[in-house]
């Protein structure tokens, strides 16, 4: 399926969660206040701006937000919210859609880069960042580690969230380095609702190199929004790329 057929009306309904999962303040408010700092006095774009789950607050905050969006849908979910006047948007491909204007600060958060199913993709993605930013701007990634290492031989699935009334796993083609999320729902009875995306996983190390063929610099690399210490244990990361002056 394309990307478009995924995320259609049906996913950017269920995609909203106020006040919980990714919505949640403890999750949501760290996120905000780093790319508000980030940004500066300048303007913002969000690659992937989906319904406007970090869009939205930030522009609440005073920062200036442009989008680039495949989804037509998510983007209807996101006029619901705000206008055009608040939040532009375009639809498009955000590995070559182009917005106008220049922007001090462009970010891609919680895993989207991997929505991309090639190498080239993900670097032309960092690319298209590059052709926005002002020199010293900054490009911001959110995007979890691979969990391989919880892989026996023979095994092919990695548990990585459970609680009632949900389970999210993972299946892993380590070949081609893809893997495809899975996402359970249960209800009351005895049936379950899925909903799965395919992704291409890329490595710290990887991500690293495809900045630098954009010319881009790491800048820093932290565990989570609130800069915590990245480790060998670390689940996910948010790393800061500067486009050199």
């Amino acid at each position: 399926m394309s990307q478009e057929e995924i995320w259609d009306a049906e996913a950017a309904q269920r995609y909203d969660t106020p006040g919980t999962g990714m919505f949640a303040p403890e999750v949501l408010g760290p996120t905000v206040a780093r790319l508000a700092a980030l940004a500066g006095d300048g303007r913002a774009l969000e690659f992937a701006i989906g319904t406007g789950r970090v869009a939205v607050p930030l522009a609440e905050r005073g920062v200036p937000v442009t989008g680039i969006e495949l989804s037509r849908a998510m983007v209807d979910r996101l006029r619901s919210k705000v206008d055009e006047a608040a939040i532009p948007v375009l639809v498009g491909d955000m590995t070559a859609t182009v917005a106008p204007g220049r922007y001090s600060l462009v970010y891609l958060v919680y895993n989207t880069i991997s929505n991309l199913q090639t190498q080239a993709e993900q670097v032309e993605c960092f690319r298209n960042a590059a052709r926005h930013l002002t020199p010293g701007g900054r490009f911001v990634i959110e995007l979890w580690v691979p969990e391989l290492r919880k892989l026996p031989p023979g095994q092919q699935a990695t548990v990585w969230h459970a609680e009632p009334g949900y389970l999210g796993l993972d299946t892993y083609d380590v070949l081609h380095q893809h893997v495809v999320s899975h996402h359970f729902h249960f209800g009351e009875g005895t049936e379950a609702r899925l909903f799965r995306s395919p992704h291409r996983y890329i490595w710290p190390a990887e991500l690293d190199l495809m900045a630098q063929l954009a010319g881009f610099e790491l800048e820093s690399r932290h565990a989570d929004w609130s800069g915590g210490e990245f480790t060998a244990d670390s689940r996910s990361h948010v790393s800061v790329y500067r486009r050199p002056e």
